[in-house]
């Protein structure tokens, strides 16, 4: 399995691009503002779209995404591009994203019968299976409903695990025991000067980081996103400091990773 960091910061500002992954050719997790790097040939493979969240920096290219490319698969006879969510999730992308005020509905577009989103929930604990990918539902702890995700693209290989923006989650690393992980992605939003902040928005911070680390098994390749513009310096300095068996680097956009 081939894994395309498209985004990873908690912002915008030149050269920093929010939160997606595209799997393979033909998954995204997640549709940050990354996403808008892809050439339209590439993003009229992408089958399928995985979202942990509904806030803006997660979801914001759905909808330009479904733009781009309504002509061309339409034309090539292509069936809708799967979003899969939360309930909740897709309950907001309706209310507040596909509702011709702030984007129109592309889930009925260019027609009701033949739209080219369609949307599809799922639960916490669900495994989906898309493109060839096995895809576990994980736990994840935000301001608004949230997962994360665990992926394999072989039945006997390695996971790739992303958190999503979560706080302090020790029901995920009860999920992941015994499992055999490859990477770890993990947001680390704020530095510890703005633990408050972290607290309140349900972020980690790299003390906080900390204590998740000490849950996962054995020494893994552990990736550090979701860190505000700005401040990677600082919260990664601070991360070299903490004591882990863990081999911990900042995710970076452009960076390939490749999970057997």
């Amino acid at each position: 399995m081939k894994v395309r960091v498209l985004g990873c910061s908690g912002a915008i500002a030149a050269g920093s691009k929010t939160t997606s992954f595209l799997l393979n050719e033909s998954v995204l997790v997640d549709a940050g503002t990354g996403v808008g790097d892809l050439s339209l040939i590439e993003l009229a493979r992408i089958d399928h779209i995985v979202v942990s969240h509904s806030h803006l920096d997660h979801i914001l290219s759905i909808g330009l995404l479904a733009d781009s490319v309504m002509r061309l698969r339409s034309a090539q006879g292509r069936p809708p591009i799967g979003v899969h969510a939360l309930p909740a999730t897709l309950a907001a992308l309706r209310t507040h994203i596909f509702n011709g005020v702030i984007w129109p509905d592309f889930t009925r577009l260019p027609s009701a019968a033949a739209p080219i989103l369609a949307l599809h929930a799922f639960e916490i604990g669900d495994r989906l299976s898309l493109a060839g990918l096995t895809i576990d539902v994980l736990e994840a702890v935000h301001t608004v409903p949230a997962v994360g995700f665990a992926v394999r693209g072989q039945a006997a290989g390695a996971w790739w695990v992303f958190t999503g923006d979560t706080g302090p989650n020790p029901a995920l690393w009860q999920r992941l025991q015994g499992r055999r992980l490859a990477h770890v992605v993990i947001e680390t939003a704020f530095s510890d000067e703005e633990s408050t902040l972290a607290r309140i928005s349900s972020h980690l911070h790299p003390a906080a980081l900390e204590a998740e680390l000490r849950q996962i098994e054995g020494s893994v390749d552990v990736h550090i996103t979701h860190i505000k513009p700005g401040e990677v310096d600082a919260v990664m300095r601070q991360i070299g400091m903490l004591q882990t068996a863990h081999r911990i680097h900042a995710l970076t956009a452009g960076q390939v990773l490749h999970i057997d």
